[in-house]
């Protein structure tokens, strides 16, 4: 049965995170970092909520699954203080990150298909002398620094062999193939002991089973993200247009 704070349009703490499956703790961090709109204050000084606020954490809740804890508080304390086309800015990166990860997701499944050790490496990978190409022309290549690919050595992602006369780290082809496969798969969000056993498979003949499962994988969770934004959206627009039209209309669509 409604509590009487219900009744009269209006909620405790309690009302609020027993609805949303939170800790009245939750809520009234929720509060304090702007997520919700500041509460108001019954004659003893206790936290009172509307339905406004009750939207409010709907939205944010719904946007933290695709967009992430951080873009998702941003965005909520940027509609709290009226500052709306702020918060469309931060949804427009949130997107264009998406759009990035598809595109590195098509550039992994590229490299899969291009594992042939003659592939053309492009213009900045200058072959050694002796075969092979020296550490700063790869990293250049790949956009990371040196210390990424001993890193990345260390790991066991890479297996460079050392240059004969002047003992510096030479990579040849396979050892190249692998370090662009860690590149991509990094971007894509993968640890390296996640892309370790991957690069061990893809080492030996016909083992790339485990590095396409990660890529069915990497597609189903960019696609889940895809559709948690749409009904982040739907619940912002649904907050937007309640703190416009007033709190009346707010409490009477919560009722609904």
């Amino acid at each position: 049965m409604a509590s009487k704070f219900q009744r009269g349009g209006r909620l405790r703490p309690v009302d609020l995170a027993r609805g949303h499956g939170l800790s009245t703790q939750a809520v009234r961090n929720y509060e304090e970092a702007g997520i919700l709109p500041a509460a108001e204050r019954s004659e003893h000084g206790y936290r009172t909520y509307t339905a406004l606020h009750a939207r409010a954490l709907r939205a944010f809740l719904a946007l933290v699954p695709g967009h992430g804890h951080g873009t998702a508080t941003s965005i909520m304390r940027a509609v709290n203080r009226d500052a709306v086309d702020e918060a469309f800015r931060v949804i427009d990166e949130s997107h264009a990150q998406l759009l990035d990860d598809r595109r590195t997701l098509q550039a992994v499944e590229s490299a899969l298909r291009d594992l042939d050790p003659s592939a053309e490496e492009g213009p900045d990978v200058v072959p050694a002398a002796g075969g092979g190409v020296f550490i700063g022309p790869l990293a250049r290549r790949l956009g990371v620094r040196p210390a990424t690919l001993r890193k990345w050595e260390r790991a066991g992602l890479v297996r460079p062999h050392r240059d004969p006369l002047t003992g510096y780290r030479l990579y040849d082809e396979a050892a190249v193939r692998d370090a662009r496969l860690t590149h991509q798969l990094r971007r894509g969000g993968y640890l390296l002991g996640q892309i370790a056993p991957l690069i061990a498979q893809v080492r030996t003949a016909g083992g790339l089973e485990p590095l396409e499962g990660a890529l069915r994988d990497w597609h189903a969770r960019l696609s889940a993200r895809a559709r948690a934004m749409l009904n982040g959206a739907a619940e912002l627009e649904a907050y937007l247009r309640d703190r416009t039209d007033g709190p009346a209309t707010t409490a009477e669509r919560s009722s609904a």
